[in-house]
Parts: structure tokens; C-alpha cells; sequence
């Protein structure tokens, strides 16, 4: 029966120092990602082209209310 708790207790050292690892690595910027910035600039045209079409297709349908209401 000692040996459980023995083996309980070293597994819970263990996760306590996992986990501090884990936050250490998380502050350090670690898990930070560096890549999608880069790759994002490749398809900025796209998205700049929905967002121009989106905001024609909202002042069309503004104007058009507005011509309704006159």
C-alpha cells in the first residue's frame, strides 16, 4: 500500500512540473505564431476584394432605400 503513495506522489510532482514548464514556455512566447503574418500579406488582395465588394453592395442598398423614402 505504500507503494501507491509513493507512485501518487511522484506522479504529482511530475504533473506540478509539466505544468510550470508548460506556462513558463507560453510566457516566453513559445506557442507565438510567427507564420501566418507572413503567408496572410499573399492572400491581403482577396480579402481587400470582398471587403470592396461587400461595401458597394451596402451603399447600393442604402442609397436605394434612401431613394424609396424620397
Amino acid at each position: 500500500m505504500s507503494v501507491i503513495y509513493l507512485l501518487i506522489t511522484i506522479s504529482i510532482f511530475v504533473a506540478v512540473g509539466f505544468f510550470i514548464a508548460f506556462v513558463i514556455a507560453v510566457k516566453s512566447g513559445q506557442y507565438d505564431d510567427d507564420y501566418t503574418p507572413s503567408v496572410r500579406m499573399l492572400f491581403d488582395d482577396e480579402i481587400s476584394k470582398k471587403k470592396t465588394i461587400q461595401k458597394a453592395e451596402s451603399s447600393e442598398s442604402r442609397i436605394q432605400k434612401i431613394e424609396a423614402e424620397v
